[in-house]
């Protein structure tokens, strides 16, 4: 990878206009049907609270080299996958960090802290004081992981197949299972 400028690199809310890179680049990262037009317009009305957006893209020139999806707290419910009793702070108060994605030939540059940064803050402003995400357990060098752990991020607990039932009903396909995910997801918990 040859060094990246960064001031090359511009950060900016999440806008329609910038859909369809998204889900190019999440589909390629993630697997295919990871993420999909309808689904996208949801999180991106979910980003919204009091006006203020919470999701994020790096560009390079009109390139997207990376985002971050983060749905605002009380615009999503816990599931079987999360387990609230453990989290230490009102669920009203958690934002859900669906996803950072990042190009893998912009990765190790500060895109995906900085995307993460920038989420809190408007998550804070929105009223959030701590933000759920199911870490992939199966990133290649378990990157997700270590990575969210060095941002703060605390281990809740480990779950298993959190991403089947995608594969049944959206026809995700795995980049590492295939048609029947059975990766292990890390329901971590980030404290602002």
């Amino acid at each position: 990878m040859k060094p990246i400028n960064n001031h090359e690199i511009q950060f900016c809310s999440l806008e329609p206009c910038h859909f369809e890179r998204v889900l190019a680049l999440g589909n390629h990262v993630h697997g295919d049907n990871y993420l999909n037009e309808e689904g996208l317009e949801k999180l991106f009305t979910q980003s919204f609270q009091n006006n203020v957006n919470a999701s994020f893209v790096s560009l390079k020139g009109d390139k997207i080299i990376g985002f971050r999806l983060t749905i605002a707290a009380n615009n999503w419910q816990p599931d079987e996958w999360c387990t609230p009793l453990q989290w230490n702070t009102p669920a009203e108060q958690v934002c859900y960090f669906k996803c950072n994605t990042v190009d893998s030939n912009y990765r190790g540059a500060g895109i995906g802290s900085k995307l993460l940064s920038l989420s809190i803050q408007k998550a804070q402003e929105q009223g959030a004081s701590a933000g759920l995400a199911h870490i992939w357990l199966a990133s290649p060098g378990n990157s997700a992981f270590r990575y969210f752990s060095k941002c703060g991020g605390k281990l809740i607990k480990r779950h298993p197949g959190k991403w089947q039932s995608s594969c049944f009903e959206d026809g995700y396909i795995c980049p590492i299972c295939n048609e029947s995910c059975e990766c292990v997801a890390a329901e971590m918990l980030l404290n602002f």
